[in-house]
């Protein structure tokens, strides 16, 4: 049986990982895609421009690896706290 004392640990290791998570979301896909793309595009990855890769796939791209990243630290938390699936 969880605790209070657990569940709210377990919330705020959760709640951690989000803000971090989304922060780097944020970072990439509004900062990287949006307003610093201009500034990027003087670099060229795979023959186009920086900025129009953010906007255009890398957001996309990390996003992706984002979910599995939350999904791998899930699962290390919720083992933890032992309140991982049989």
């Amino acid at each position: 049986m969880a605790t209070k004392e657990n569940q709210s640990a377990y919330w705020k290791e959760n709640l951690t990982y989000i803000v971090i998570l989304l922060g780097i979301w944020f970072v990439v896909s509004y900062l990287f895609g949006i307003i610093l793309a201009d500034k990027l595009d003087a670099v060229k990855l795979g023959g186009f421009p920086l900025g129009f890769w953010f906007a255009n796939q890398g957001s996309e791209i990390i996003f992706v690896i984002l979910i599995a990243v939350y999904v791998k630290l899930m699962n290390a938390l919720d083992i933890k706290y032992d309140v991982h699936e049989q």
